[in-house]
């Protein structure tokens, strides 16, 4: 098992696994913000693909908190959190964005503005922490946040998608 012989060699000691540890509660704490932070953006949305997209995306959310948890425990750590100063200025620079946004394509479209950043920067996270993993032989990990690197991207797509036409409406609204 790759993961054993990583347990009982210097790797597990070595620099680029505390990156690693470190970089996991970072991402278990953005991830856990998020299922506070993507009702409110389901409420503020008057677009009903938008709401569906967000609905799926809180689900999915849920899942990658769940696989997080388990490469700590691939790893024989306990799943620990430590605050995302990022994620926290994301969430609270859509939460000014809902603020300050009429109901309606333009609040949508800066929800959409404010959930493609959040799946930017969790592709980063998962991108790195992927590559951490596969060079520290900690194939369960890698694997598990492939999955989690492939849900941000296709929702990243999905955002995408549905901004061409919220986009087009809120650039025809009166002010």
């Amino acid at each position: 098992m790759q993961n054993q012989k990583i347990a009982d060699s210097p790797v597990k000691s070595s620099q680029l696994m505390k990156l690693f540890e470190d970089e996991l509660k970072d991402i278990y704490w953005a991830e856990k913000a998020l299922i506070k932070a993507i009702p409110k953006m389901i409420n503020n949305a008057t677009s009903q693909d938008l709401i569906d997209t967000l609905k799926s995306h809180l689900e999915e959310t849920e899942n990658q908190i769940t696989r997080v948890e388990k490469v700590f425990e691939s790893m024989d750590k306990k799943a620990s959190a430590k605050k995302c100063e990022a994620m926290a200025g994301l969430i609270k620079e859509a939460e000014d964005i809902m603020e300050s946004c009429e109901e309606g394509a333009m609040c949508d479209a800066g929800i959409i503005s404010a959930g493609q950043k959040v799946e930017h920067y969790e592709i980063a996270s998962y991108g790195t922490l992927r590559q951490f993993a596969n060079i520290l032989g900690l194939t369960e990990a890698v694997s598990l946040l492939e999955a989690n690197l492939n849900e941000e991207k296709a929702a990243d797509e999905t955002l995408s998608e549905i901004a061409d036409a919220i986009n087009m409406e809120a650039a025809i609204e009166e002010e």
